[in-house]
């Protein structure tokens, strides 16, 4: 559906002016950033973005961020609802929704033959202060199960301290799971599963499958990539999207948000990420037939 927001030339080159100037003060890579920032300027001087809609203009300004290294996480959004002003107000805005229509973001739990258990997490990995109740229910709930499947299929992102709390039913002890490195190459943050966690752990010996798509995405991939290179899990579908870095929000427009990485993952096993590749499965399959591909590796583990 086309937008009907309208988005006057004159604002147009000032949007895309402040999108500039924001790129090249936080995009983790400072060259890359100089670059995008010039192409941005350049395009907007030779009136490529006069754009009829703020939608139009999210859709050309993310091909250009997008044309220098193919990072994913840059992005100008489109938001049919006014976005808050704050920074990265937008994104968890929308994000609110999403939790509020997914049962909190495991819409999925299953017990199938043999003792497996299956459970989906999606559509995000949500803010841990939201998601810690129905991800603990849930976890505590396939805690018995003789092996777990996870299903992160459809899950496109959000929270790594949601991926360590969740690691932290499936590993045993203090696990370090990512570094964050700054733009500037310093360690920013670490990542490290909880000392403790509520309710019962499924534990870290029981055998334990990650279904993938090619639509999982971001923290979706973390998770996925996390235990499979602890060697915890094994990862069954396709080839993920390919988005390691994490990003910051800035509202430019009523309705549209730039998202710009600020730091990269550097995982302490394998010692780069995910970035550009995409989680390569273990088992790789079509991902309507993931489930079905995981089940008798399962079972036949139990037997």
């Amino acid at each position: 559906m086309t937008s009907t927001t309208s988005l006057p030339a004159l604002d147009a080159v000032a949007v895309v002016e402040s999108i500039a100037d924001l790129v090249c003060e936080n995009y983790v890579f400072p060259d890359a950033a100089r670059q995008l920032a010039a192409l941005l300027r350049r395009r907007s001087a030779e009136g490529s973005y006069r754009a009829e809609s703020a939608e139009e203009l999210a859709e050309a300004v993310t091909a250009d961020l997008r044309s220098v290294n193919g990072d994913l996480h840059l992005a100008l959004k489109y938001h049919a609802v006014p976005a808050p002003p704050e920074q990265g107000a937008a994104a968890l805005a929308a994000m609110r929704r999403e939790f509020d229509a997914s049962l909190g973001g495991v819409p999925r739990v299953e017990l199938l033959d043999g003792g497996v258990a299956v459970l989906e997490i999606a559509p995000k990995m949500f803010p841990l202060d939201w998601a810690a109740q129905p991800l603990t229910a849930a976890l505590s709930l396939v805690a018995p199960a003789r092996a777990l499947i996870l299903d992160l299929r459809r899950n496109t992102g959000g929270d790594p301290d949601t991926v360590a709390f969740i690691c932290g039913y499936l590993l045993d002890g203090r696990t370090h799971l990512n570094t964050m490195l700054s733009r500037q190459g310093e360690v920013a943050e670490q990542s490290w599963t909880p000392p403790f966690v509520p309710g019962a752990r499924f534990g870290a010996s029981k055998p334990l499958y990650v279904l993938t798509s090619g639509n999982t995405f971001s923290a979706g991939e973390e998770l996925a990539y996390d235990l499979q290179q602890l060697g915890r899990a094994e990862v069954v579908g396709e080839a993920t999207r390919g988005g390691a870095h994490p990003r910051e929000g800035w509202t430019v427009h009523p309705h549209l948000e730039l998202s710009v990485p600020v730091a990269r993952a550097v995982n302490p096993v394998s010692g780069t990420n995910w970035e550009g590749t995409g989680v390569r499965p273990d088992v790789p399959c079509d991902a309507e037939a993931a489930l079905d591909r995981a089940l008798p590796l399962a079972v036949a583990r139990l037997t």
